[in-house]
């Protein structure tokens, strides 16, 4: 667990709304991705920074067990261009704690250590969160990606 800082950034893709609580985000969550992967405008979306894919978890209600919204997306350099139908975040600069999900991204992986962090004692501020998955996620069977959980 590393701490830095983070640049703001762009992010626009798709989204919705949900909560961890009754299992909610284990049914949404699944389906945003399966509506992610099954975009084709997303996929060739103007002016994106490269193929990394983005998880954002923003917009708390008040932490963990409340409403959150997620948004899967790309990192933009601008708005030109950008279809209407797509959500837009810009997220600001901020501090985080950096985690990485190892083992089989499309399973278990994340959601474990998702758990690990919400067992941690971490002075979270529930701006923003965000999962990267980049090169070392192209086999999801055997991959990784990177959490980071803002934080004070």
């Amino acid at each position: 667990m590393n701490s830095l800082k983070r640049e703001a950034f762009t992010l626009v893709g798709i989204s919705t709304r949900t909560s961890n609580v009754k299992g909610k985000a284990e049914i949404d969550i699944p389906k945003l991705w399966s509506q992610f992967m099954s975009n084709q405008a997303i996929n060739s979306l103007p002016n994106k920074l490269n193929d990394n894919i983005y998880a954002l978890y923003t917009d708390y209600e008040s932490d963990y067990n409340g409403e959150y919204t997620v948004i899967i997306g790309y990192q933009v350099a601008s708005l030109d261009s950008i279809p209407g139908e797509f959500t837009v975040k810009v997220v600001p600069e901020s501090n985080y704690k950096k985690f990485t999900a190892k083992g089989d991204l499309t399973k278990d992986a994340v959601i474990n250590t998702w758990m690990e962090i919400w067992k941690k004692d971490l002075k979270r501020t529930y701006t923003t969160d965000i999962e990267i998955y980049g090169e070392k996620a192209i086999n999801p069977a055997d991959g990784e990606a990177e959490i980071f959980i803002a934080v004070e």
